[in-house]
């Protein structure tokens, strides 16, 4: 088990114990993982601990951060001996560390955070950010029925909470946050550019349609290219179809690259594209990144982008499993300059709103509420 610092060099100062249990945290990538790191640091009205999975890097990432970090489950494989060592370690962590309130940030966690609830007598808090509600349901309703706060991150997670069965005693919709880039300046681009970052790890997020979309783009914007951040086990089958669709020197798959590198893109980027459908995105952080830069957005017009992005304001809705609609937004976008620079500057009104000190003081008002509740 690695610490990024050590809980007994924190003075006494009588802020109430917030122990946060999640199995995605930095220096892993992905929007659960982002929301888990900025919530855990935004909680200035509690002394924080954090146990989470070890991974490649953490130890690292760890000592250069400011958070009491522990890690569990190195050298386990991916699955449920991860899962039950990360909640196994919890419950050894709460019971020396003592927490007021406990934040699952993940259903997985979510057996640890009711026991150390049931020993210490303390609060419990329960995310949920819609893809595991579809694959654990069961655990899912057992978790969001026995919660003191359930926090979903969009309306269409709500909802998630609801067809599971369960009814719980305070369910709150909060929506991630989005970190506001000290620099969006714009960088110049050789082609018009079409960008999208996200895993390669879900069929969901889209990729295929806007794969068979770019033909039809292609047709009245004849230089675009289409910039693809992110790795995962489907990057093969879509270089096939890209192939098969004869877009070779249209795509371009950068796969994993540095925050900095995403960043630029972002920068350099017209459009920002994403149709996530059905089961689809609990949220979609990434459409509030692109709009903190002044980017139209292309969203589906289903599940959590929904809250994610205001169509007409920050962006356009489609039907995310039609090509034709998807490659008209993304056409429309690429042409009109004026109606992309005004969604560009909707949706960095928009993200603005949503900028993670902002949404870091309502959960940390929720999660004291909860220890005012005990008193």
């Amino acid at each position: 088990m690695t610490t990024g610092a050590s809980a007994t060099d924190r003075p006494a100062n009588g802020r109430p114990r917030l122990l946060v249990l999640t199995p995605d945290f930095p220096p892993m990538h992905g929007g659960v993982q982002l929301l888990a790191h900025r919530l855990a640091l935004a909680m200035e009205g509690f002394d924080v601990e954090v146990v989470t999975l070890d991974g490649e890097g953490a130890r690292r990432f760890d000592a250069e951060g400011e958070l009491v970090t522990r890690r569990v489950g190195a050298h386990l494989p991916a699955g449920s001996a991860r899962a039950l060592a990360l909640n196994a370690g919890a419950v050894r962590r709460a019971l020396r560390f003592r927490p007021q309130v406990t934040l699952s940030v993940h259903a997985v966690a979510s057996p640890a955070a009711l026991a150390i609830r049931r020993v210490l007598r303390g609060r419990t808090a329960q995310y949920f950010h819609a893809i595991e509600m579809l694959g654990k349901p069961r655990l899912c309703a057992f978790a969001a029925e026995r919660a003191d706060l359930v926090i979903a991150v969009s309306s269409y997670t709500a909802s998630l909470v609801a067809a599971a069965g369960a009814e719980p005693a305070d369910l709150r919709v909060i929506p991630p946050g989005v970190d506001l880039p000290s620099d969006r300046s714009a960088l110049p681009v050789e082609r018009p550019t079409v960008l999208t970052v996200a895993q390669l790890l879900y069929r969901y997020k889209g990729h295929d349609v806007l794969i068979r979309a770019l033909t039809g783009v292609r047709a009245r914007v004849p230089d675009v290219q289409w910039v693809v951040i992110g790795e995962g086990p489907l990057r093969p089958s879509l270089e096939s179809l890209v192939d098969s669709c004869g877009l070779t020197g249209v795509v371009r798959f950068l796969g994993a690259v540095s925050d900095e590198e995403r960043n630029s893109w972002l920068r350099r980027a017209n459009v920002f594209a994403m149709p996530s459908r059905l089961p689809g995105e609990g949220f979609g952080i990434a459409y509030l990144e692109a709009s903190a830069f002044g980017k139209p957005v292309v969203a589906g017009k289903v599940a959590g982008p929904l809250d994610a992005v205001a169509d007409g304001v920050s962006g356009i809705l489609v039907d995310p499993i039609d090509p034709d609609a998807v490659g008209d937004a993304v056409t429309r976008l690429l042409l009109d300059r004026e109606l992309a620079e005004r969604l560009g500057r909707g949706g960095l009104a928009r993200a603005r709103e949503y900028a993670w000190p902002l949404v870091g003081r309502r959960v940390e008002a929720a999660l004291l509420e909860l220890v005012g509740s005990d008193s």
